[in-house]
């Protein structure tokens, strides 16, 4: 796809007339036009202003750069890569630091890249192919050999995690996303009504385990300012104890351990 195209697609995909793009790319609603239309062809600079104001991410921005000539300003660094690893190893120091509760680090299409010893307490009975590296968690979270069985709540669940990639995806395409979604869709019945479960800020997942029933909610933090493509697509889950009995039973069975 050439610029102009790529730029009026993404702009009508942010819901954005030219002029409210102008507005916040510091130009006007006529170059903004031109830029479009092919009439004018903008420097490296504005590029990277209107893919701001566009709210890309960072890998899509490298792509209007591509798209307009230029080569790519973010760094895409393997997550083997020694450069990396004072990254990984800040992360690692979290997902320590969260137990006795879950978490885990995934990268843009949900595969683990690292999760502290709490995260086995989900992974129980689930069939070892699906924890055979690389480990695809949204499969994990939904598949019938996964947590699907141990999920008391696996509608309400499962609409939360669809709802998620769903709406990843109309801000961003992605085919392989949307190819993860259809094969997420199959393992389900059609939506139900929504149920019960919703604590009103947030979708607890009801999980049997060993130690009892536990109702976790979680939380997912990114890095806002990354500068690097692989950075900035990491996302950091934690699971917080939706009840105090959650709490305690977590807090046991790692007293135990």
């Amino acid at each position: 796809m050439d610029f102009g195209s790529a730029l009026k697609d993404w702009r009508t995909r942010r819901r954005l007339s030219q002029l409210d793009l102008a507005l916040r790319a510091g130009t006007t609603q006529r170059h903004v036009s031109f830029m479009e239309s092919g009439r004018s062809v903008p420097g490296r600079g504005m590029v990277l202003r209107v893919a701001e104001s566009l709210e890309l991410p960072l890998r899509e921005r490298n792509g209007l750069l591509h798209a307009a000539g230029y080569a790519p300003t973010y760094p895409e660094t393997r997550l083997d890569d020694p450069a990396i690893r004072p990254v990984l190893d800040g992360l690692r120091r979290l997902l320590d630091g969260h137990r006795p509760y879950p978490a885990i680090v995934v990268d843009r299409y949900g595969l683990l890249v690292a999760s502290n010893d709490a995260f086995g307490l989900l992974t129980e009975g689930v069939a070892p192919e699906l924890l055979a590296e690389p480990v695809d968690t949204l499969r994990l979270a939904l598949h019938p050999r996964g947590m699907a069985p141990r999920v008391r709540n696996l509608d309400d669940w499962a609409r939360h995690i669809l709802e998620r990639i769903r709406n990843d995806l109309a801000r961003t395409p992605d085919e392989r996303l949307a190819r993860q979604l259809a094969e997420l869709e199959g393992y389900l019945p059609p939506a139900a009504a929504p149920g019960p479960e919703h604590l009103g800020f947030a979708v607890p997942v009801r999980l049997a385990t060993s130690a009892g029933e536990l109702r976790l909610i979680t939380a997912i933090t990114t890095f806002a300012t990354a500068a690097d493509v692989t950075v900035s697509e990491l996302k950091l889950e934690t699971f917080l104890p939706a009840d105090a009995e959650t709490a305690e039973r977590l807090q046991t069975t790692s007293a135990v351990q």
